[in-house]
């Protein structure tokens, strides 16, 4: 029941990241990019700690997105600045 309801958050999580990753004009502040990438590192950890290995991967997959998204906010906030 407890792997159930991790796979279904972490589907959640995956499914917001993913829908940001593909929509290109998104740029995260980078408080919610940091509180993010925290957040899945600290879900993927625990979920494998406790052999849940779908809410692993799928928090883990989330997690990927986040790196992403964090490369596009940083990637953005550099050419800001030369401006």
């Amino acid at each position: 029941m407890v792997s159930a309801l991790l796979s279904i958050t972490f589907a959640c999580g995956l499914f917001i990241a993913a829908a940001h990753v593909i929509n290109r004009r998104f740029v995260a502040p980078v408080y919610d990019v940091l509180a993010n990438l925290t957040a899945f590192a600290c879900a993927s950890a625990a979920s494998a700690l406790l052999r849940h290995w779908v809410p692993a991967a799928l928090s883990a997959f989330a997690f990927l997105c986040w790196v992403a998204l964090a490369v596009r906010t940083f990637t953005h906030l550099r050419g800001s600045r030369s401006i």
